[in-house]
């Protein structure tokens, strides 16, 4: 997964597999190995690439955290007050023990529990 994560972020910047070696310090063939899945990342090197791509290290590993930032930043309004945003990241916290039992929370579900209660 990472292999496939790692080319769609270079990818997405428009960059060749040379200049992105070029911008992390690595050669063009550590790239090639990454993105071929034929060499994995040591800690070191997987938190450089998150870091400069600005993603977690789990995302870079297939997993879909930023999906989930992505979902919550979407629903907040960019005016809203301190107290808001603490309001907003108190109910977050109640609603993540409130479910952290279940398998697999997804933050969508949680919203669209909070917009029932409302409505």
């Amino acid at each position: 997964m990472f292999s496939k994560k790692l080319a769609e972020l270079r990818k997405k910047k428009g960059y060749s597999q040379y200049k992105l070696a070029e911008e992390l310090g690595f050669s063009r063939g550590q790239i090639a190995n990454y993105e071929q899945g034929s060499r994995e990342p040591d800690y070191q090197t997987l938190m450089k690439i998150a870091k400069y791509f600005n993603v977690s290290t789990d995302y870079l590993l297939g997993g879909e955290s930023n999906k989930i930032i992505d979902t919550i930043a979407a629903h907040i309004d960019p005016d809203a007050t301190e107290e808001e945003m603490e309001e907003i990241l108190a109910y977050i916290e109640e609603k993540r023990k409130k479910y952290a039992n279940e398998e697999e929370i997804d933050i969508t579900d949680i919203a669209a529990k909070k917009d029932a209660d409302v409505a």
